[in-house]
């Protein structure tokens, strides 16, 4: 289908094939990033699909900006926001309601989970809050000294979380419980290196897919009507199925703590290595790029930051804080096509 979308024009049933193929590739890619996160173990193995789908968005992010089109500049700020709200609220949301339906409360370590989340807040507030109040730019925007100095901030903040996660406190994102230990053998090496290629070839199908059925989602925003942000939701939810499913199957089966790795894990990568690179093209080709949200999603955001530090602060999920979790996001989406 993705050599099909290049010979033929992407509408009608072409469309709607690409799309299929696209959901495809996403659950091939969930599958082999879980072989792979098997064989490394926690928490490499979240850090491997985390990275993986960042990376896939930032491509799909610049070649969007690179082509053109209308409002260009905010793509980036309305992906990115996108991106922290369906996490923080709605990937959260739905694995701690499913987890809690399916094992009533579950645990996870608040020695890595709130750090993380500090950093979350940290970096959303300073990328997509702090351009609305500067004074050094008119509007919403960054100068680029502005932008190279939150780039490099931000940059720098993931990098501590990578080294804090992996090498220096681990243990604080390792699995809890008796459950931690009872998973099936872990796939060879061979096993596990040919995941790691099929891997990086699905979810180059799904940014190549994605990057061609974008024309037609913006055609179909413009035909509704709808808000402009409604592009970056829709590239967001995209690249963001992988992990959402990941996630979504690990609370299921008992394993919060690999949800909330692959969440927060996500979400910090998305601002700490997505801005970055989208940020560094569009100095080095002088394209025009709006960081700063609106008042109404300002104070989205800072209900999100809220409710997630005292949900994180308990270490635990139930039902409740996953309804309202969904709560949120469900406001988010709907106050994005109904401003």
């Amino acid at each position: 289908m993705l050599v099909a979308s290049f010979v033929w024009p992407v509408g009608g049933v072409i469309a709607a094939l690409c799309g299929i193929a696209l959901i495809g590739g996403v659950v091939a890619a969930v599958h082999h990033a879980e072989v792979v996160a098997h064989r490394i173990g926690e928490p490499f193995g979240t850090l491997v699909l985390a990275v993986s789908v960042t990376v896939i968005e930032a491509s799909l992010i610049i070649s969007l900006i690179l082509g053109g089109g209308e409002r260009v500049d905010v793509l980036v700020r309305d992906t990115v926001f996108a991106t922290v709200m369906i996490i923080a609220t709605g990937v959260i949301g739905v694995c701690s309601l499913l987890g809690s339906i399916r094992h009533h409360e579950q645990q996870f370590r608040i020695d890595g989970a709130g750090p993380a989340f500090a950093a979350l807040a940290a970096l959303a507030v300073l990328v997509l809050v702090m351009p609305a109040f500067t004074e050094s730019a008119p509007g919403a925007r960054y100068t680029t000294a502005q932008l190279a100095f939150v780039s490099v901030g931000s940059l720098s903040l993931w990098c501590v979380f990578v080294f804090f996660q992996t090498v220096s406190h681990r243990d604080y994102f390792l699995p809890i419980g008796p459950l931690a230990g009872e998973h099936a053998p872990p796939p060879t090496g061979a096993r596990a290196l040919e995941s790691l290629v099929l891997l990086l070839v699905a979810l180059t199908a799904v940014i190549l897919l994605a990057k061609q059925l974008s024309p037609t989602i913006e055609s179909a925003v413009t035909a509704l009507g709808a808000p402009r942000i409604a592009v970056g939701i829709a590239v967001a939810l995209l690249v963001l199925m992988p992990e959402s499913i990941a996630a979504a199957r690990a609370a299921l089966a008992n394993r919060m703590q690999t949800s909330m790795n692959l969440a927060l894990g996500s979400a910090l990568a998305t601002i700490g290595l997505t801005v970055p690179v989208v940020v560094a093209v569009c100095i080095a080709f002088d394209l025009p790029i709006v960081l700063g949200v609106d008042q109404k999603d300002i104070v989205l955001l800072a209900l999100t930051l809220l409710v997630g530090a005292i949900g994180i602060g308990t270490g635990r999920t139930n039902l409740m804080y996953g309804a309202v979790q969904l709560l949120i996001f469900a406001a988010f989406l709907f106050l994005a096509l109904v401003p």
